[in-house]
């Protein structure tokens, strides 16, 4: 996940705040489980601190599930696809007591024999099988207080270390060369997560008190090949247990008065530990975070909206094996001025700081805090009685202490974190939707994001690069037309996704080039039923998802072979559901 620039690592926090129905996910491992019974997705770019949490350096990731009901519901789904892979999903929900306590449970089941071959041990190396559960409740105890309480087991088993060994290492680019692995190992991993939240509103003639409880427990491992070859019986493993707790308490202005406010406060308690991969690494980290926020919004006149937000993050972490003590704290201002021109057409100026904090690597070396300022304007419409909506943004943000990942093979494959010193990050974003005729929807969006290293001290000679893992531009078009089949609704949606230049390292050697990703789905519904045939990449292309180059960073060039992990090939299936 990279929004702006501004990307994931491996084992650390993210680059933007997910939540989930309200309740802040405080762990970027919590975004992998499942995606299912959902509502909507909504992605907010730019710095989200105040309004949505800790570390949305990048933006903020709001996901909003199908809640409990008062009116008895439910569906299954399930569909078959190719990779011998099938699926099983569903949900039931209504009222316990009618219009006092609600539920909904939910669940998903998958499983393939997976589609990337080990072409050196005959067999995929991208299986699993994952099982997902949720259960929410709803209490509604007065008509001025309400309790929602939720609980999610996630346990995945599959395939890890997919990585294919590309020969390389040196000062020529080889992540265009797309190889199947070859290894002699196949990897697997395991891991099985339990989240459990608790959140209480009550509501006042002066606002709405909000408490969020959350908490989270992982275990995670993998093993696989560690030379990435045939040749050598070298492993990796890593082995990740995690436990989390979380407070937070908000109060809420009414929304129907010109001055509306926010403040509230947050504590969360992490206990991490890591046995990292190849040496014996083990990290014992202990974090505790707390924070400080508002925001205040006011009507300066009828089309003039002035908006203002501060949030104060302290993170106090120990590596407890090492002894290892660190603060990581930072102010994060932001301000919105926004111009209603119509009841349909908007235009705003943003000014906003971005936080995500630092910590530690496995040996002991430090990761600093990064610190984003962001300058935005931008314009939201709809024309044409909202048949068409369009929507675009031109940004430009400075990073300090910019935070990515790498593999240090001088160091036998040890994961590192590490600082860019300087790295500014421009770009714009551009998207549309609009309704053709009652039948036709096109919709799409271009992003543009250029990145600049201004100021690398360990390694002066990658000044001027791009920042890494980042693409140059992305561009999505689709179209869905909705047509009669007899007594049936039809719909055929097609869209296309074409990703830019990815530089995977500062040195810049390593790339990936542009290339596109074609989906199409046709779906037939009669009364309660409904069938969808799709298919997602369809022309087959070849790319890779993650790069490791041999010869970056610290790595001599030509000293190590690179690794290359395959994005999924075409996948094709079928899907049936039933509504009651």
């Amino acid at each position: 996940m990279t929004i702006r620039g501004v990307g994931q690592l491996n084992n650390a926090d993210s680059p933007a705040t997910i939540v989930v129905d309200g309740v802040p996910q405080n762990d970027q491992k919590q975004f992998q489980q499942e995606l299912f019974d959902i509502e909507r997705i909504e992605v907010l770019r730019g710095p989200q601190g105040a309004a949505y949490g800790r570390n949305a350096i990048g933006g903020a990731i709001n996901i909003i599930t199908k809640g409990p009901t008062n009116e008895q519901e439910g569906y299954v789904k399930t569909g078959i696809f190719n990779g011998n892979g099938k699926v099983v999903n569903g949900a039931i929900s209504g009222p316990l007591i009618e219009d006092t306590l609600l539920y909904r449970l939910a669940g998903s089941y998958k499983k393939t024999d997976g589609l990337i071959e080990n072409t050196f041990l005959g067999t995929n190396v991208d299986f699993y099988e994952s099982t997902d559960l949720r259960a929410q409740f709803r209490w509604l105890v007065t008509d001025d207080l309400s309790l929602d309480l939720r609980y999610e087991t996630s346990d995945l088993d599959g395939g890890a270390v997919t990585g294919t060994n590309v020969t390389g290492g040196g000062t020529t680019e080889h992540s265009n060369i797309f190889i199947n692995p070859a290894t002699n190992t196949l990897g697997h991993g395991d891991r099985k997560m339990d989240n459990f939240t608790v959140k209480a509103d009550a509501d006042f003639s002066a606002g709405t008190l909000t408490y969020i409880l959350g908490i989270t427990d992982l275990e995670e491992y993998y093993v696989g090949d560690g030379d990435w070859s045939s040749t050598a019986s070298v492993l990796q493993d890593q082995d990740l247990n995690m436990e989390l707790l979380s407070h937070e308490v908000r109060w809420t202005s009414p929304d129907d008065q010109p001055f509306r406010w926010i403040a509230g406060g947050f504590h969360q308690q992490t206990d991490r530990t890591i046995v990292s991969v190849y040496q014996s690494y083990v990290s014992d980290n202990d974090n505790t975070a707390w924070a400080v926020f508002g925001q205040a919004e006011y009507d300066l006149t009828d089309h003039l909206d002035l908006s203002g937000s501060i949030r104060y993050d302290r993170d106090e972490r120990k590596q407890v094996s090492a002894g290892l003590e660190e603060t990581f704290d930072a102010w994060q201002p932001k301000a919105t001025l926004t111009y209603a021109l119509t009841d349909e057409n908007l235009v705003y100026a943003t000014y906003g700081t971005g936080f995500r904090s630092g910590g530690f690597n496995a040996d002991g070396t430090i990761l600093r805090d990064e610190t984003l300022t962001n300058y935005e304007i931008g314009s939201k419409n709809t024309f044409f009685d909202r048949r068409l909506i369009v929507n675009g943004a031109v940004f430009f943000s400075k990073s300090d202490d910019f935070q990515h990942f790498y593999i240090d093979f001088n160091r036998t494959g040890v994961q590192v974190l590490d600082n860019i010193d300087k790295v500014d990050i421009m770009g714009g974003e551009l998207e549309f939707q609009g309704l053709v005729t009652d039948n036709l929807q096109l919709f799409g969006g271009i992003g543009i994001t250029d990145t600049e290293i201004k100021e690398f001290k360990a390694f002066p000679q990658h000044v001027g690069n791009h920042a890494p893992n980042s693409n140059q531009y992305t561009l999505n078009l689709g179209a869905q037309y909705e047509f009669p089949v007899g007594a049936m609704d039809g719909a055929l949606r097609f869209d296309m996704e074409r990703r830019g230049t990815r530089y995977w390292y500062p040195d810049n050697v390593e790339s990936q080039a542009p290339f596109t990703l074609y989906n199409a789905r046709l779906t037939l519904e009669q009364g309660d039923f409904q069938v969808s045939f799709w298919g997602k990449n369809l022309s087959d292309e070849r790319y890779y998802a993650e790069y490791f180059d041999g010869g970056n960073v610290l790595n001599p060039p030509g000293t190590f072979e690179d690794s290359g992990a395959l994005g999924q090939p075409r996948t094709f299936g079928v899907d049936v559901r039933y509504d009651f």
